[in-house]
């Protein structure tokens, strides 16, 4: 097999992966997104660098290139241009703007009938300050998040419509959702890891403030995941039709849980410390198995 991984950042992940890819027979090409180009003139017009005479059969993508609006776009493009060419992409492009803009994260998981917070998703500041006059109020404050965002940045608790940025501070778009206390007064919330459609492995994540991310310093946990998580998590995985995906959960309240993100593009380092799961293997030989069940079977002849 001829198999890329796509990463440009996080070496750790990087590392890990190829590594797992390597322990099932198979050497990697690192390349990055931002590397290939389209060339046309004759013979394949994607290029992609390690694959000077065609494309692989398969892309595990890691991470995207950060840039410009019009450098990610072409980078999705090339994404797209690949599944096209019949190539196996881990995630694909459509799974990555699915997850990537939390408007259509919540619309899919909405349109599943899967508990999530309440969302509003609105462009002008006069209908979110009118959302959040009629929603938030000191002590249940509403979310604010950046449509385009990871790791816990850019978040904010808004209690009174004069605390909300301007549309330029949000790049016009407010992204609002319910936010949901703990009855204990914990900051804490879940990630369930997903890959081909199945719950491998949890966490809790508990901080000092109410960001939880890892990334910002929140505390992992071991987490035996109930029936329940992973069933919603799987679930969401669906609706949005990510491959391998991490997704963060919160309690509800009543027993249940509620879907907060679909990530997919998911960091784990935090994750692999607390369970015994490889996480990258299990990526890695997901992803070949997509590849080899994508490939046209061998023939056969029939003197063997």
């Amino acid at each position: 097999m001829r198999i890329g991984l796509a990463a440009d950042n996080g070496n750790w992940h990087k590392a890990r992966l190829r590594a797992a890819l390597q322990s099932f027979g198979v050497e990697p090409v690192l390349f990055s997104l931002a590397d290939v180009a389209v060339v046309t003139g004759g013979g394949e017009p994607l290029r992609v660098p390690g694959f000077e005479d065609g494309l692989p059969d398969g892309v595990l993508l890691r991470t995207i290139a950060g840039g410009t609006f019009e450098a990610t776009t072409m980078r999705l493009g090339v994404l797209h241009a690949l599944v096209a060419s019949g190539v196996t992409v881990w995630n694909g492009p459509v799974a990555i703007e699915r997850s990537v803009d939390k408007a259509a994260t919540s619309l899919l998981i909405a349109r599943a009938g899967l508990p999530t917070p309440d969302t509003f998703v609105v462009s002008k500041r006069e209908a979110a300050a009118e959302i959040v006059a009629r929603e938030a109020r000191p002590g249940t404050p509403i979310v604010l998040k950046p449509l385009f965002g990871s790791q816990g940045e850019g978040l904010m608790l808004i209690e009174h419509p004069d605390a909300l940025p301007t549309p330029e501070a949000v790049s016009g778009v407010y992204y609002l959702q319910r936010y949901i206390p703990r009855a204990d007064g914990l900051w804490r919330d879940y990630r369930v890891f997903v890959c081909e459609g199945r719950a491998i492995a949890g966490m809790i994540r508990e901080g000092d403030g109410w960001i939880t991310n890892v990334h910002r310093g929140g505390r992992p946990h071991a987490w035996d995941v109930p029936a329940r998580a992973a069933e919603l998590a799987e679930a969401a995985a669906a609706a949005v039709g990510v491959d391998y995906t991490g997704i963060d959960l919160v309690e509800d309240g009543e027993g249940g849980f509620l879907v907060l993100e679909v990530n997919s593009m998911p960091a784990w380092s935090g994750l692999q410390q607390v369970t015994e799961t490889d996480i990258a293997a299990a990526v890695a030989l997901g992803f070949l198995n997509a590849v080899r069940a994508a490939r046209p079977p061998r023939l056969v002849s029939a003197l063997g």
